[in-house]
């Protein structure tokens, strides 16, 4: 048999809350419209940039009550903002169903591996996305705020690092982190991570080719 080559990524998780407690045709509307909004929220932050939506993201794995986000391996370190962008949105969305009561959102830089499905889709596997979902048995959560593992944060500090646009648009809508939590997983796992959120919550879109030519002439 070939051998299969992982790959590390950020992982972002997205989980509606109580969505077990929701009816049949609650849940359906609610995973029909957050699929929507989300399309069309990233179709609006590619707009003005050179990236098509496959540059930004890999693929997605529906979870039944939300979905994981699988982030192109060129764009590790950017799954935090894209978490940001899934929380502050979910607000929104709030208001418009009063039983949406908003989503937890997790982010993991891990290494995951591709497979073809029965179906012969591409599809994903790994400890990256079992590592991911633990981020979410934190007892710390809070609504408009978004989980990250420690490698994850690692993977934003150098991502932020390499790219003024993004580092000065964070600083510019106050961008705040916890302290690092530890705590056992389900499977007596010791986990680090810290909550992010924005004090001016905002999408966050992708620099248009001027920013970009921008960027590059300062370095």
């Amino acid at each position: 048999m070939r051998q299969k080559r992982a790959f590390t990524t950020d992982i972002v998780l997205i989980d509606i809350i109580d969505f077990s407690k929701l009816t049949s045709l609650e849940q359906l509307e609610i995973i029909e419209y957050l699929t929507l909004t989300y399309t069309n929220m990233i179709a609006k932050m590619l707009k003005d940039s050179s990236k098509r939506f496959n540059d930004l993201i890999e693929g997605y794995i529906p979870t039944g009550d939300g979905f994981f986000c699988i982030l192109n391996k060129k764009m590790e370190g950017y799954g935090t903002i894209l978490g940001l962008n899934f929380s502050h949105l979910s607000d929104h969305i709030a208001k418009r169903y009063p039983y949406f009561k908003g989503i937890r959102v997790a982010v993991h830089t891990g290494e995951i591996y591709r497979f073809k499905d029965i179906m012969g889709n591409k599809n994903y596997i790994g400890d990256g996305l079992n590592d991911c979902a633990r981020y979410l048995e934190i007892k710390n959560y809070t609504v408009s705020t978004v989980m990250i593992s420690d490698s994850a944060f690692d993977s934003l500090k150098f991502f932020l690092g390499n790219s003024k646009y993004f580092n000065s648009i964070l600083i510019r809508h106050g961008f705040k982190y916890s302290q690092m939590y530890e705590f056992k997983d389900k499977h007596s796992n010791l986990k680090k991570g810290c909550l992010v959120w924005l004090r001016d919550a905002s999408i966050i879109n992708l620099p248009s080719m001027e920013g970009i030519k921008l960027e590059i002439n300062n370095r």
